[in-house]
Parts: structure tokens; C-alpha cells; sequence
């Protein structure tokens, strides 16, 4: 599997909502900032987004919008609109006037990924991935976002399942689609895959996470001098190869940990540690708590334990994961 696959596969999406919006006449609604990824494509005519501190954008036709954590915005019809809060709902939604043929239409939803590895996403996407309909590449985004919304309106069995399968392609597709010039200067996965001796070496380091990666042996799967290698992962990812390969097998083990299938002996050699000693080392010093109370604490997180439990648990966990 490809790094970006290995990913998306952990932070396991699964739909909260996803629903047609439609519009007519002048209309305009604001919403809160909200920690979830979000998505809309416009189906038909044109509407205004305006996110906090920035200018309003347009999205017109065939226009896809992703968002991997969801500013305050203003939604309208018009640029100079303001409107009333509203609070995110599952529910199909009309703005504007109620009667008569709707002037704007689009499917719009918010999803939840894995907590645990949520800054995986942060750290691989840019802030907003715009992809106008003239890139001829939104018909397979639309196509996929009306399975979503079919899907989030039946009950059959299979839905989460199906669900998830949607978001990860939905995500894959955006994702690999490259970002307009002004995200080229952000680091992560993505500008580091675009490179073909970076990507590699990430398909290496992801392919066999157990190996006694180092920098020279990395360099020579890049095809690269050690010093050139090493500038290059770093300016690309925004860390050393080494340091990557490390927060990888700890997003392993947090995924592995919540799971609680595996044991910590497993674990550790699963992802690349001589033992569950070392590994519990490692990632008490990374995370500033042991395997065993962060398993707790996504147990609680899960549903596993009591209301009380749970509530304290969300704490510690945004705690450790952040």
C-alpha cells in the first residue's frame, strides 16, 4: 500500500452528515468553526463562501470544496450577504424563498476521522483544497459525494462500512489532485510524494516500518548523497527521514492501542521495536503518557467505559494526541 492509502486507511472516516442544499432569491447563513472535515460541490448555479478574516470566494458550477478543519464561514448568494447562526444539521436544507424552482443547488457534508491520528490529516492536507470544474476533474468527486448521500439516507446493511469506503476514496481523490501553486510551499506527505525520489523512499519506509531504517541507507533508495538526501526530506516534509519514520510507527501503535486486539509485545514488533520496553519507552517520552493509560483513555473515548469516564478521557486524549 502507498503512503497516502496507509493514511487515509487509519484515520478511518466515517459520515455524520451529508445532504443537498439548495437556494433562491438572496439569501445568506453563518456557521461556527467546527474541528471536522468538511466538503460541498455546487450542482448547479453559484454561491459566496466567506471564511473569517479573508475575502469572500466564489464556487460556481461543478466547483469542489474540501476542508480538513472547518473555519467560522458566511455562507450566501452574494458576496455583501450576512446571515443568520445556524447549527449544523442532517436535514436537507432550502435558503432563501421557499417557493418556486431552487437557483442554487449543491451536496454538501462533515465527516469524523480516527482522534487519535486527526493531525495526520492537518499535517498532510492543505488548509482548503479548491478544485474549480474546469480541472475536468470534479464529475468523479460528484459522483462519489451523491453515493454518500444516498448511502447516509437508507439503513441497509453494510452502510458504515460502504460509508467509509466512500470517504476514503472521496479523500484519495482530492488529495492526489495537485493544489493550486500557493500550497506548494506547505511541507508534508503530499509535497513529498510529488517528489520521485522522495516518494521512494516514503513507499520504502512505509512498505517495511519494522527495518533498521538510516539516513545513508534511505539515501540510497532516494538515489541521493546522505547530506543532499537529508536537506531535501527535511525542506519537503518538514522533518528528518528519521523523525518521520518515528511519528509513523507512532500513529501505528495509537491506531493499534484504541484497537486493544494487540498486545504491547506485538505492538513493539509490529512497528519496529526490540521490545515492549523499548516501545513503551518511546512512546512515553513522545506522547508523555504510557501505552497502557492512552489505550484507556481512547477505550473511554470509544463508548467502553461510563459518561464520566468518557468525559474526562476526551480531555486526556486531546491531550496526548495534540
Amino acid at each position: 500500500m502507498d503512503p497516502l492509502s496507509d493514511i487515509i486507511t487509519l484515520l478511518r472516516p466515517s459520515s455524520i452528515v451529508s445532504k443537498p442544499i439548495t437556494g433562491r432569491g438572496r439569501w445568506g447563513v453563518r456557521y461556527a468553526a467546527h474541528d471536522m472535515p468538511g466538503y460541498t460541490i455546487i450542482l448547479k448555479g453559484r454561491c459566496w463562501i466567506a471564511f473569517e478574516g479573508q475575502a469572500p470566494m466564489a464556487l460556481e458550477e461543478g466547483d469542489f470544496l474540501l476542508l480538513p478543519s472547518t473555519p467560522a464561514f458566511v455562507l450566501g448568494s452574494h458576496p455583501d450577504v450576512d446571515g443568520p447562526s445556524r447549527d449544523p444539521s442532517d436535514a436537507p436544507v432550502r435558503h432563501g424563498d421557499q417557493e418556486g424552482e431552487a437557483q442554487f443547488e449543491s451536496l454538501g457534508g462533515a465527516f469524523r476521522i480516527e482522534r487519535a491520528n486527526a493531525p495526520l490529516l492537518l499535517a498532510l492536507m492543505p488548509r482548503m483544497i479548491h478544485i474549480p470544474a474546469s480541472e475536468g476533474r470534479t464529475a468523479r468527486l460528484g459522483t462519489l459525494i451523491g453515493l454518500i448521500v444516498q448511502e447516509c439516507a437508507r439503513e441497509d446493511p453494510g452502510k458504515d462500512m460502504i460509508l467509509q469506503r466512500l470517504l476514503e476514496v472521496l479523500l484519495v481523490e482530492a488529495l492526489r489532485w495537485r493544489p493550486v501553486a500557493g500550497d506548494d510551499a506547505r511541507t508534508g506527505l503530499l509535497r513529498g510524494m510529488r517528489d520521485p525520489a522522495l516518494a521512494r523512499v516514503l513507499s520504502a519506509m512505509h512498505s517495511d516500518v519494522r527495518a533498521h531504517w538510516t539516513v545513508a541507507g534511505l539515501a540510497k533508495v532516494a538515489g541521493l548523497s546522505r547530506s543532499a538526501f537529508a536537506a531535501r526530506f527535511g525542506e519537503a516534509l518538514g522533518c528528518g527521514p528519521i523523525e518521520y519514520l518515528a511519528r509513523w510507527r507512532m500513529a501505528l501503535a495509537k491506531d493499534a492501542l484504541i484497537g486493544g486486539a494487540k498486545t504491547l509485545d506485538r505492538i513493539a514488533d509490529e512497528i519496529g521495536y526490540e521490545s515492549a520496553s523499548a516501545f513503551s519507552t518511546a512512546f512515553r517520552k513522545r506522547l508523555g503518557c504510557s501505552p497502557g493509560r492512552f489505550a484507556r483513555a481512547g477505550d473511554a473515548v470509544a463508548g467502553r467505559f461510563d459518561p464520566a469516564q468518557r468525559e474526562r478521557a476526551v480531555g486526556a486524549l486531546a491531550h496526548y494526541i495534540g
